[in-house]
C-alpha cells in the first residue's frame, strides 16, 4: 500500500527528519508510481532509479537528517539544468551526450537540503516553445492527455501533477514555469531576477530567465523557493489592506482572452474580495510595442543558445527561431526597450501592491508533433494560448501562477499574481489565501 505517494513535501521531508519514514522506502514509491504511468504521460527523459536508491540512503545516513528542509523528497529536474552524472540534452539531438562533472548551483542547493534527484524531465528542444515534445520525448497534460503539458518546463509540471514526485524544478524565460503549471493545476513562482541562481543556457535570455518551483500547495513552493534562494521566504503579516489589481485584458493586441479564464480571474478577485482585500479593475498599460519587444528577446536568446550547436540536427522550427534572432541580437543587447517597459508600468504598481490576471488566455493546444510543424504556426499556437507571460521576464519581476477554477472538461484553470521587486513573499501570502477560499484536488486523477 502506498503511503507516501500523493503526501506534500512539507509532509515527507518531516516525516523523515522524525524517523517516521525512510527516504530508500519514500522514493521507491515514487519510482514504482514513475515505471507504472510515465508510458502514459512522458515526464522523464531519464529516470534514474539505481543512483536515486543509493542517495536515498544517503540522507538517511547524515548526521544533519533532523534539520534538512527537504529531507528524502523526491525532486525532478528540467533537462536544462546539469545533474551529476548525466547528460544535458535540453530537448535537441544537437546537444552533447556527455555527463555532467558537477551540479547546476540550484540541483545542488536541492541536494544539500535533502532531496533526492529522480530523474530529469522533457523540455522542447532549447526550452523555446510552450509545448514539450521532440526527439527525447512528449510530455502530456496528467488531467487531459490529448493536450500538451505546455512549455518549456512541461515535463517537470507533468510529474509533478501525476504525483510521480511532489516537486520539481523548472524554469522560465517568457513564461515557461507558468504557462505549464496553469496547464497542470500547480503553483509556480518565477522569481524577480537574482533572486535565485540562474546559469541557464548561455546568458539566461538576456537575464530574463530564472529557476522556480512546481508544487502541488503553496507550502511546498514556498520551502522549495526558499531552498533555491539560499534563504527564507518569509510570509509578510496578513493584511486586508493589500490592493489587488484585476485585469483580464491581452497585453498583445488581437489576442483575446477565452471565457473560462476570464472567469478564473474573475472568481479569483471575487474571493479576494470577499476576504477583505481591496480589489478593483485596472488594466496595467502595456505598450503597442509590446508583441516586437517579445519576439525579438524571445529569437535571440534562442539565437545565442543555438549558436555553438550543429544546425544540421536542429528542428526546423528551432533553426527559424535562431536566424530570425540573430537579426534581432544588436538591438536587444544594446537597447532599452526592457528599462522603458518598467519605467511605464512601475507608476501603476505604485498605486497596486498586486496585479491578477488569468495565467493564459485558452487551454493548451493539443499534444502533437509540434517540433515537426512550421515555425509560424508555432509562433502563433504559443502566442494565442499565452500571451499574459512574457511581460513580466522582460521586467524581470516575480510572477506566480495559481490554479482557479476548471476548464469544461474538468482540467483546471489558473490566475498569474505579479508584483514588484521583492514581492515573492507578498505573493505567496495572497496565493495562500487563495488556496485557503478556492483550495484544489492538487494532482490528476489517474488512478
Amino acid at each position: 500500500m502506498t503511503e507516501w505517494v500523493g503526501r506534500t513535501a512539507v509532509e515527507i521531508a518531516a516525516a523523515v527528519r522524525e524517523k517516521r519514514a525512510e527516504p530508500r522506502a519514500v522514493v521507491a514509491e515514487h519510482l514504482d508510481r514513475i515505471a507504472r504511468l510515465d508510458g502514459r504521460i512522458g515526464a522523464f527523459r531519464v529516470v534514474r532509479a539505481r543512483a536515486a536508491l543509493a542517495e536515498a540512503d544517503e540522507v538517511a545516513a547524515r548526521g544533519d537528517r533532523d534539520r534538512l528542509p527537504l529531507a528524502g523528497v523526491p525532486v525532478a529536474v528540467k533537462d536544462n539544468l546539469a545533474v551529476r552524472g548525466e547528460s544535458t540534452r535540453v530537448g535537441s539531438a544537437a546537444t552533447p551526450d556527455a555527463p555532467a562533472g558537477a551540479d547546476h548551483v540550484t540541483v545542488a542547493r536541492l541536494r544539500a537540503a535533502g532531496a533526492v534527484v529522480v530523474g530529469l524531465t522533457n523540455v522542447p528542444e532549447l526550452c523555446v516553445f510552450g509545448t514539450t515534445e521532440g526527439v527525447h520525448g512528449t510530455a502530456r497534460n496528467p488531467w487531459d492527455t490529448s493536450r500538451t503539458a505546455g512549455g518549456s518546463s512541461g515535463g517537470s509540471a507533468a510529474a509533478v501533477a501525476a504525483a510521480m514526485v511532489p516537486v520539481a524544478l523548472g524554469n522560465d524565460g517568457m513564461g515557461s514555469l507558468r504557462i505549464p503549471a496553469a496547464n497542470c493545476g500547480l503553483v509556480t513562482v518565477k522569481p524577480g531576477h537574482g533572486v535565485v541562481p540562474a546559469g541557464i543556457g548561455d546568458g539566461d535570455w538576456f537575464g530574463m530567465s530564472e529557476n522556480g518551483p512546481l508544487a502541488t500547495t503553496v507550502e511546498d513552493a514556498r520551502l522549495m523557493l526558499s531552498v533555491l534562494a539560499d534563504t527564507e521566504v518569509a510570509a509578510p503579516p496578513e493584511s486586508g489592506a493589500f490592493r489587488i489589481a484585476v485585469s483580464v485584458r491581452s497585453p498583445l493586441a488581437g489576442v483575446t482572452v477565452s471565457g473560462p479564464y476570464m472567469a478564473a480571474a474573475r472568481e479569483a478577485a471575487g474571493a479576494l474580495t470577499r476576504a477583505g482585500y481591496q480589489v478593483r479593475r485596472a488594466d496595467p498599460p502595456y505598450p503597442l510595442s509590446l508583441g516586437v519587444t517579445s519576439l525579438a528577446h524571445w529569437t535571440a536568446g534562442t539565437a545565442v543558445d543555438a549558436q555553438s550547436l550543429d544546425a544540421r540536427l536542429l528542428t526546423r522550427r528551432t533553426r527559424v527561431h535562431a536566424a530570425l534572432g540573430r537579426r534581432f541580437l544588436t538591438g536587444v543587447r544594446g537597447g532599452t526597450a526592457r528599462e522603458e517597459l518598467r519605467r511605464r508600468l512601475e507608476p501603476f504598481f505604485a498605486e497596486y501592491d498586486v496585479l491578477l490576471t488569468p495565467a493564459l488566455a485558452r487551454r493548451s493546444p493539443r499534444s502533437a508533433p509540434w517540433h515537426e510543424r512550421g515555425w509560424l504556426r508555432n509562433v502563433l499556437a504559443n502566442t494565442n494560448y499565452s500571451p499574459l507571460t512574457p511581460p513580466w521576464n522582460l521586467t524581470g519581476w516575480p510572477a506566480m501562477a495559481v490554479p482557479v477554477g476548471t476548464l469544461p472538461s474538468g482540467a483546471p484553470t489558473a490566475v498569474q499574481l505579479v508584483g514588484l521587486p521583492g514581492s515573492e513573499a507578498l505573493l505567496l501570502r495572497v496565493a495562500g489565501r487563495l488556496e485557503e477560499l478556492r483550495p484544489w484536488r492538487r494532482t490528476a486523477p489517474l488512478d
